[in-house]
């Protein structure tokens, strides 16, 4: 359903994301920025972006890696996830904005359908945490078990958009008890914790819990409908 492109960030850097969707389209919803996993714009992402499309948005992924390493398109064994850990804590190394600079670009883009949200998984959940409250041009913002955005660092940022997360509650990365003190830091962000494990929505790997995943693509959908259109 979509094609690669490539986008060009304020300070130069071009770099590729996948689209989908009616760019530009009277009909389309509005627009959406979808960011990957640590594993790149790989064929799930794109089932992603691809399913978001056919709800009526207009769907921008970038490559986040593409600074540090280009073409990233990594499957689920274990070496792949050592190879993406590695990719992103490359990437996290960055001086500031970083790809921080990519994401807007991709937001700018998205902007060409009407108001723009965003939604990330793993790496990505915490990406879109730091682009709700950082970021300029986004109308809603839906982390997806953000790795490290329950630190208190992250917890004490300040979002400046509506922000709807979903966690699971047998996730190693994220224990419960940092999620109940992000819950408390900040009340005004909608939490869901479902009785699943860290990447329950993604189809490809082991921890994909149906039911949780359905609920929270439910809820998401509706929470975009609510604020983006």
């Amino acid at each position: 359903m979509g094609h690669m492109i490539e986008l060009k960030s304020a300070d130069g850097t071009t770099f590729p994301a996948y689209v989908a969707g009616p760019a530009g389209n009277p009909k389309a919803k509005g627009g959406l920025v979808v960011l990957q996993e640590i594993f790149g714009v790989n064929s799930h992402i794109r089932s992603v972006a691809d399913g978001y499309a056919a709800d009526g948005y207009f769907v921008v992924a970038p490559a986040t890696f593409h600074r540090v390493q280009p073409g990233v398109d990594l499957g689920y064994t274990e070496a792949d996830m050592n190879a993406g850990f590695g990719f992103k804590t490359a990437v996290e190394g960055l001086p500031a904005p970083g790809v921080m600079a990519d994401i807007q670009a991709a937001i700018d883009h998205a902007a060409q359908a009407g108001k723009v949200g965003i939604v990330g998984y793993c790496w990505g959940g915490l990406l879109t945490w730091r682009a709700a409250c950082t970021l300029t041009g986004l109308s809603a913002a839906v982390p997806y078990y953000g790795g490290g955005m329950t630190a208190a660092a992250e917890a004490a940022r300040e979002p400046t958009v509506p922000v709807m997360v979903h966690f699971g509650d047998q996730d190693h990365w994220i224990p419960m008890d940092t999620i109940e003190v992000f819950k408390k830091a900040q009340p005004d962000v909608t939490v869901h914790v479902y009785e699943a494990n860290h990447g329950f929505n993604c189809d490809q790997r082991g921890s994909y819990n149906e039911a949780a995943a359905k609920l929270a693509r439910e809820r998401t959908l509706a929470f975009f409908a609510q604020h983006i259109g």
